[in-house]
Parts: C-alpha cells; structure tokens; sequence
C-alpha cells in the first residue's frame, strides 16, 4: 500500500512491532562498529543453523551459508531450489558509521591533560560531537600477531572520553563563525586523562594513561600504528517520545537496514531463489579499500564452484541475473526543517519503508536510477505482500545529496533499487527512526527475498 500510516495497520498487533524493535535496540546498543557488528551476526546466524561456506563441500537447496571477510564484512546465504545461475535475492546495507577515528600516533600531553588526536570518518556536523559522552571501540594488532579487543566507555562502570568545547563566556569570537569552522576538525582531539603519574616529571599524565593501558591491555604507546580505534558516542539505544513509537540512538545509518536485513534472512526457509543479505564497510568513505572490492564476485565464484560450476563468465551471469534492495536509510522529514523537501517525494516516518528510485546529488551524480521496469516489479510485490511503502528523493534538486552500495551491484547489470527507513537527524550522535517503521522494513525485506 502506497504512502499509508503504518501505526494504524498494526493497532491490533503493537506487541509485534515492540517485541522486535526490543532486538534492534539491543543490537544498535552493543554493536557500534563494523567488526562487533559482523561478529554479533555470526552469533547470531549460528543460533539459526548457519555454517561457514568453507565447511561445504558441496551445496544443494536449503543449505544456510555464511563468509566472513576480514571480520569487517559478512554474506549470507540460503540456497535456493532454482540453480545459482538463474540469479539471487539480495539485500545488501553497510554496517559503518560517521565517527572518529584514532590518528595512527594520537597520544600527547598538553596543559596538565593528555588527549588523542582524531581523524573524522565520514559526513559530520563537528560542532555535534563536542561535551558528549564517548565511548572507546576497536582492536589493537600487534607486531606478534596478537590483537586486543578494546572497548572502554560502555560498561556502567567504565569511565567515559570526550571532546572539550570553549565556554559561552570566552566565546564571542568563535560564534562569529560558519558552523563548518566553528569547531575544526584538528580539534575534535579526545580527552583521555589529567592525572600524573608519581614519579614521573616529563609527560606525566601521558605516562599515567599509558601505564593503565599497559595494566589492563598489555599495549604500548606505538601499537598505536596498528590499531582501529573509533570514537564512538556512549550509551544504548532509548525509546524516544512521549508514546515511545520511536527509537534514539547511534548508528542507525546504516546498522538499522542491516538488522532488519540480517533477520530477514535468518528468519527465511528454502526460495524458489537463493537469497543474501550482504553487509559491508567503508560505505560513509566512498564503498573503497579492500572489503569493498571482489569479495562478494569471488564468493559467487566459489559456491558455483561447490555446485560443479567453474566458470567466470557464469559468476558473472549469475550476478547480472540477480535483484537486489539496495538497504539503505532515507532522510526524513524533520518538523523544523521542512522547507529542505520536496514534500510530495519526500520520505515519512511512520509512513513504510522508503524507495528511492535514485540518490546522488547535483543531477543524480553517483546513483544508480533504478529502470521503471524493476521499480514496477517492486511495487506488484509490496502490494501482493500487503507493505506500506513510500518513494522519496534525498531533499530538494541542487541541496544536497548522497550515495549508496547500490551503484557498485549495479555495474554488474543487476536490477537494483535503494529501499530502507526514514530517519532524522541522519550522521548525528544521536538518530531518530519510528518503530513501526523498522518492523515493517522486516516485513518487506523477506517479502522481497521470497517473491520478488
């Protein structure tokens, strides 16, 4: 059903819509980055009976398969009764967030504090990350082959970090500023700690938090190179409102079409097609670097191979013969700011899930503008299937814009459509996505899998 108030369509069945928003909350909660996010997949995809691609010798139909690249990506698989080569049901989402990230040499001592230098990940507002409570997330690779898992600011009593800004008193100069300028980027530095070391006279503070680290990790000041250490706000996900129809949290771009395309899959028995859902990193930098390259070709390569077929023109074949939702968030309309929209293609909460026909920016640059054939075809599914859904572009012509995976499935002349939920104060801290919203995304998601 076209552009309908989801909340009515559930007012017999609201324990449904917040028993499963319940899950996604814990998940958002306890997964702020790519690698605890495919990590708590695999836990999860396990519980369903999903075995890792290189424990098969051969595949057959209703077989639950998973691969683990670089533990910063995960494909899942169920097999299909019709051959590979006839093509997939994808959905594919990114499991990165907009953050900070540790520079590779970030300790120094400066005033009687030690900060850490960062570089930001992704599109920011700087000024939104300032006197918040942060949360430390990531691992520590050292030279022995040896990596720690760190995590400090999440655990009730953990301490927490975060960025200092100038107080109103002294601030006149610094208001005079564009929002861009008034907090730069070289000073979103990280507070870590004012106490000295005893004994130490130079670089005492530095030399306290070092000896913690050293206490508690067992890492040095240059282990630092090669580590990941991301910035992240501290805190779960909170019901938000007064009726509590909404969730507020971090990550919701793009983890929370990641959830409900990781559910939908494990939730799914055996297809007329085998269907995936891939999620994926690097997606808020430009879909680059390694996990972003032939991971996902070369897995097809490889399950055709455990299914007799050796052969790099039908990898190729089976990729073109595939549909995919692009599972990926959309802006939505903000009572503050509606004057950013085109109201008649403009993405609601509480409205569905939100196709978007194309992203990009200045003239679609960078989308991937599904055929009308295809968005067709998605619409006789939804409908067939009883799923709110709504069309939206992302603001008005010549404001704005962004990007998505969906391009990168589509040169591989694969139907491809962006489709996932509206959300407020998107790449923000703190995000806002309606419940019911959520849950209806699930719905279409296994929908799509199994009809499409």
């Amino acid at each position: 059903m076209y552009a309908k108030n989801t909340w009515e369509k559930y007012k017999d069945n609201l324990n449904e819509v917040m028993e499963y928003n319940e899950g996604y909350k814990d998940y958002i909660s306890k997964n702020k980055t790519e690698r605890a996010c495919v990590k708590d997949s695999i836990r999860l995809a396990k519980e369903k009976g999903f075995k890792p691609l290189d424990s098969f010798e051969t595949l057959k139909p209703g077989d639950k398969v998973y691969v683990n690249n670089r533990d910063k990506n995960i494909a899942l698989f169920v097999i299909g009764n019709k051959p590979l080569t006839e093509g997939m049901r994808i959905l594919g989402a990114h499991i990165d967030s907009p953050r900070m990230d540790l520079k590779q040499n970030p300790l120094y001592e400066s005033e009687g504090f030690v900060l850490a230098d960062t570089h930001y990940y992704g599109g920011v507002k700087k000024y939104q990350w300032v006197t918040i409570p942060l949360s430390l997330y990531g691992v520590v690779a050292k030279k022995d082959g040896t990596v720690v898992d760190v995590v400090i600011g999440e655990d009730d009593n953990d301490p927490v970090v975060g960025i200092s800004d100038l107080l109103i008193h002294l601030a006149a100069e610094q208001l005079d500023k564009k929002a861009a300028k008034v907090i730069e980027g070289e000073n979103l530095d990280v507070t870590l700690g004012n106490m000295p070391l005893v004994g130490e006279e130079k670089d005492a503070v530095k030399a306290n938090i070092l000896k913690l680290l050293k206490d508690k990790y067992d890492i040095e000041e240059e282990d630092f190179v090669s580590a990941e250490i991301e910035v992240v706000p501290s805190g779960k996900a909170r019901d938000y409102g007064l009726d509590r129809s909404m969730i507020a949290g971090y990550g919701h771009d793009d983890r929370v079409c990641a959830y409900t395309s990781l559910t939908a899959i494990l939730d799914m028995d055996v297809c007329d097609y085998t269907c995936c859902t891939i999620l994926v990193d690097k997606e808020e930098i430009g879909s680059v670097g390694a996990t972003q390259s032939l991971f996902f070709e070369n897995t097809i390569g490889e399950m055709l191979v455990k299914m007799g077929i050796d052969s790099f023109v039908q990898t190729r074949l089976t990729l073109s013969r595939s549909k995919m939702l692009s599972s990926d968030v959309s802006a939505g309309v903000d009572p503050l700011f509606v004057s950013v929209n085109d109201k008649k293609n403009a993405a609601y909460l509480g409205n569905g899930i939100v196709f978007n026909k194309y992203t990009g920016a200045r003239g679609k640059s960078g989308s991937n503008d599904a055929s009308a054939e295809y968005v067709a075809r998605i619409r006789a599914v939804m409908d067939e299937s009883n799923i709110h859904y709504q069309t939206a572009e992302l603001g008005k012509v010549d404001l704005g814009g962004g990007g998505t995976i969906a391009y990168i499935l589509g040169n591989y002349n694969m139907d491809v459509i962006d489709a996932g939920i509206a959300v407020l104060n998107m790449h923000a801290p703190m995000e806002v996505v309606s419940k019911v919203d959520v849950y209806e995304t699930y719905q279409a998601y296994k929908a799509f899998l199994k009809n499409a």
